[in-house]
């Protein structure tokens, strides 16, 4: 729920509680003006009677209310009682005074009565004015809240905005917000500003001892592999020597390998692959099938290869050619000999189905770093998180499941996103 909304639900709620609470003290207070008013109009009548009654004997006709006397004593002072109305078929209320009276040294009982009903009607009319008034200025105030929040929070906004469209791998430079006339906005602005500026140093500084350690590394992985290889045409003849060249020689391709697959996820987590251009990732499978040839035979593996006519996707070549090599070689990898490996290219999904060890718990922790199906596999477990970060680079969607009932690991590339 918005901000805005949650206040304006706070406020309505208290004007309501605050409108009902009033409404019934001023019910209250107007009904006690009118029986007073009502209690002094019956004593104003008690003296104008009282000596009439003294010199005559009687009581002079009433115009409207009801005058009674008796000579059965009745508890004097102000008191409610109801009347039956036979012409209105109902019971109206009464505001009533008993008082005494000495005639001749007799003493009489008056009752004057009024009708409490000629009060209901301007009651009604100033609560309901009253209502009127106060539901318009609720509603009143609920409109100018908006008005004046939609105003007052423009400035976040645009904050929101701002942040929203920065990107920190394709726009390194400082965050610019823009100037707002509200002390804790400019703050908020402020803080940011700080915030995005550290980042953005931070991020400059990791991606330089990124780039600079890949090169860096290179260069001696290079040169020890070529000596490893010179000392292995060297010593082949020497028993003893050879097998230890060719675990030394093993060790340094693993982590060729393994400092080649870092410094790609390290490229990619970075945004160093901008550049996007359309390409038929047909094409590029079909490419990366006939390298792979000699593995695939090698396992003699029974390949499928259905390509529909897929739609052009838009991605950076070295990018496609990853994510494709990588969902390959772990099929091929991951195979049993004589197994099976079909490649499915339709027109926005890739999807490679494979046989393979039999798979138990979640088949997604292989997305994970240095996961491996095969703990003695010389791989150093990077495939599967390469292609998982391709695929959240683009937006693609990525599944992978496991059917028992068949055996097959089931890899599914989605290029319309999460499917």
């Amino acid at each position: 729920m918005k901000l805005l909304a949650t206040t304006t639900r706070y406020y309505l709620l208290l004007a309501a509680l605050l409108f009902a609470a009033g409404t019934a003290a001023l019910y209250a207070g107007l009904v006690w003006a009118l029986r007073t008013e009502m209690e002094e109009k019956l004593v104003t009548e008690r003296g104008y009677l009282t000596p009439i009654l003294q010199r005559t004997g009687r009581l002079p006709l009433p115009l409207g209310d009801q005058r009674t006397l008796s000579r059965h004593p009745r508890p004097a002072g102000f008191s409610d009682t109801l009347e039956y109305d036979p012409v209105g078929r109902r019971w109206e209320p009464f505001r009533q005074l008993h008082f005494p009276v000495q005639v001749k040294g007799v003493t009489y009982w008056v009752t004057l009565r009024k009708s409490l009903l000629e009060n209901d009607s301007p009651l009604g009319v100033v609560l309901s004015v009253l209502a009127a008034v106060l539901i318009g200025l609720l509603l009143s105030l609920a409109a100018l809240n908006r008005w004046l929040s939609g105003r007052l929070w423009q400035p976040f906004h645009q904050t929101l905005a701002a942040l929203r469209g920065y990107e920190l791998q394709r726009q390194p430079a400082t965050l610019r917000l823009p100037a707002t006339g509200i002390d804790e906005f400019t703050e908020l602005n402020q803080a940011l500003t700080q915030l995005s500026e550290r980042l953005g140093a931070e991020y400059q500084s990791l991606k330089e001892f990124t780039e600079n350690a890949a090169h860096e590394t290179q260069t001696p992985l290079a040169i020890l592999q070529a000596k490893l290889e010179r000392l292995l045409q060297l010593g082949a003849r020497n028993a003893e020597m050879a097998p230890l060249l060719r675990d030394a020689y093993g060790a340094t391709l693993r982590l060729s390998r393994l400092h080649q697959g870092l410094t790609l996820l390290s490229k990619i987590e970075n945004g160093q692959f901008p550049d996007a251009v359309p390409l038929r990732l047909a094409e590029v499978v079909a490419e990366k099938l006939g390298l792979l040839e000699e593995l695939v035979s090698g396992k003699e593996l029974t390949l499928t290869y259905e390509a529909a006519d897929p739609v052009p996707v838009r991605m950076h070549p070295a990018l496609a050619d990853s994510l494709v090599v990588n969902l390959l070689q772990n099929a091929i990898k991951h195979n049993h000999p004589g197994g099976t490996l079909t490649v499915r290219l339709g027109p926005h999904a890739l999807e490679v189905r494979n046989t393979g060890p039999t798979l138990s718990g979640d088949p997604s922790r292989y997305f994970e770093r240095f996961q491996k199906q095969l703990p003695g596999s010389p791989s150093p477990g990077l495939g599967l998180s390469i292609v998982q970060q391709v695929c959240r680079h683009y937006g693609f969607g990525l599944r992978y499941t496991y059917e028992p009932a068949t055996g097959l690991h089931v890899l599914h590339v989605s290029t319309y996103g999460l499917d």
